[in-house]
């Protein structure tokens, strides 16, 4: 990620009087046009950057300069620290942990033991659970053609299930319900699309290089009212049980449940209806009931006994 790189680079001048940019370029495994893009980043920031020519020269910070320990209080140490764990946690970047280290690293000796205390107090881990070696292996893949700026190409099933072969423009990475995107231009489409990373297969970074595009964060389309306003979302009205009572407290929380008699409870949530709402519903198991709408109870109706059916098939063929 580039923020870890920043802060990292910006550390790491503050101990050195001059360094090289392809030191630099080596040290965070990118090229030297990435490095002077970065120097240039931290200069806009306000930081002191400068270039020196010559044998002896190198990037350094003015001469004089020091970072204000005093702009970060510690709980401004405590925020960045467990985002950055949260990264770590995410990404899996050697980067993001040497960045961790040499945050520990700046707070006095008096206060380590404090802060240690503060930082683990509250964790942020978006990594699944079991083995994730397919998708980190995607998401290397992925990160290493954005920073590379070059195409990925890679076969894509969508949700009905059809098949295409793309090589799109990666730009941006995005983590949204726990399910990880690929936002990319793809040039068949002439347009950005949102590519899921468990739908991909076999991606390859390829050798073409692209320009990166200007994107409008105001129109991107992870953001939650766009994606509700291109899918039609009504409420449905779910049964739950006792037996059935921590799902709904898991999902929805607990104010959301409405006991309307002794062990039964109902919750009112907005889905679009789609093979999404389907699966998650049936998923919820057999002590959960769809009271409203009708068509939805026996839309769910028909699938749950389809789904019996193909196991009486089986255990009749057995």
């Amino acid at each position: 990620m580039k923020i870890d790189r920043l802060l990292s680079i910006v550390i790491l001048l503050l101990k050195k009087n001059r360094v090289q940019a392809k030191e630099l370029a080596d040290l965070y495994e990118v090229s030297i046009r990435t490095i002077y893009r970065d120097i240039e980043a931290i200069s806009m920031a306000g930081i002191p950057v400068v270039t020196y020519q010559g044998a002896n020269g190198g990037i350094g910070l003015m001469e004089g300069y020091r970072l204000d320990r005093s702009m970060l209080t510690d709980n401004d140490v405590k925020d960045i620290v467990m985002g950055l764990q949260s990264l770590s946690s995410t990404l899996g970047s050697p980067n993001v942990s040497r960045l961790l280290h040499k945050f520990e690293s700046i707070m006095p000796e008096s206060g380590k033991e404090r802060f240690s205390v503060r930082t683990t107090q509250f964790i942020v881990d978006h990594s699944g659970w079991g083995n994730q070696a397919a998708q980190e292996g995607k998401l290397k893949k992925v990160k290493e053609a954005m920073s590379q700026a070059r195409t990925v190409a890679f076969t894509y099933r969508n949700a009905e299930g059809a098949i295409t072969e793309r090589n799109v423009e990666p730009h941006t990475l995005v983590l949204k319900g726990q399910q990880w995107f690929v936002y990319a231009y793809c040039p068949d489409r002439e347009q950005f699309r949102l590519f899921k990373l468990s739908r991909m297969s076999d991606p390859v970074v390829t050798e073409t290089v692209f320009a990166r595009r200007d994107l409008s964060y105001e129109v991107l389309p992870w953001n939650e009212g766009r994606m509700e306003a291109s899918r039609a979302v009504q409420p449905f009205t779910l049964q739950f049980n006792r037996n059935s009572r921590h799902l709904a407290e898991d999902w929805f929380g607990v104010e959301a449940l409405t006991e309307q008699e002794e062990g039964i409870y109902t919750v009112s949530v907005p889905f679009p209806e789609d093979a999404w709402a389907y699966g998650f519903i049936l998923s919820l198991g057999p002590d959960v009931v769809v009271k409203e709408p009708a068509h939805l109870r026996d839309k769910i109706h028909k699938m749950a006994l389809s789904i019996a059916s193909n196991y009486e098939e089986v255990r009749e063929s057995s």
